[in-house]
């Protein structure tokens, strides 16, 4: 076994341990995050850089192993921190734990993935090899498909880690700080829903189309 797989294989254990000992299903919610604000807050206030660190860690586990709540999550960031501070933190824990979970998929479980989504393999792979790391920058503009399916299937592709990271990046930026700037109101929200509005949803389908637009464009001005 090479050293990069036993040490994907000892962060995965981490993980899975961090998972089972805080139990995160009970406590990604609206309703209990809500209940517990004036207490992160003082916490935040008390410890600003040990907050820091055991948000992000958190945030990190959460994404790199796939369990639903990073939107609350992300929400969280904006009512403890803030939102420039919120954005960073939300976005760059996101972005590594994704890489994490991406990484995890082309080194670990490649072949589970494959037996597992075998159709989605072949598209996501056919539309990579036309469009690349603009390909991954609009699916994480807009996320028609699942978060943490993007993670394994592009695990999957040819992408170097680095444009894997830096895409996400990007592409997330624009949903952190919508969902971080949601979340310096959190005490006003009562549930996820009212955040999907329609007038939401139409704005990521514009950003979503706005870098094949681009490109579009610069292929034309390019041309003599």
């Amino acid at each position: 076994m090479s050293k990069g797989k036993l040490i994907l294989i000892i962060a995965i254990a981490l993980i899975i341990g961090l998972m089972f000992y805080i139990g995160p299903e009970k406590y990604l919610d609206i309703a209990f995050i809500k209940s517990k604000l004036d207490q992160l807050i003082a916490y935040q206030e008390a410890h600003p850089l040990l907050s820091i660190l055991i948000f992000s860690a958190i945030y990190i586990a959460v994404t790199a192993a796939s369990i639903p709540g990073a939107l609350v999550l992300t929400l969280c960031c904006g009512a403890i921190f803030g939102f420039i501070a919120g954005t960073f933190i939300a976005l760059v824990s996101a972005t590594i734990g994704a890489t994490l979970a991406f990484l995890v998929a082309r080194y670990l479980f490649d072949d589970w993935v494959q037996a597992k989504m075998g159709e989605r393999v072949a598209k996501i792979r056919e539309n990579f090899r036309a469009e690349g790391a603009l390909y991954l920058f609009s699916m994480r503009l807009v996320p028609v498909i699942p978060f943490f399916a993007i993670n394994l299937l592009m695990g999957l592709t040819s992408i170097k880690t680095t444009a894997y990271f830096f895409a996400s990046l990007l592409g997330m930026a624009p949903g952190s700080m919508v969902f971080v700037n949601a979340g310096t109101q959190l005490a006003k929200i009562d549930s996820l829903k009212g955040l999907l509005s329609p007038g939401l949803i139409a704005s990521f389908v514009l950003l979503a189309v706005f870098p094949y637009a681009a490109k579009f464009l610069l292929g034309k001005f390019r041309r003599p």
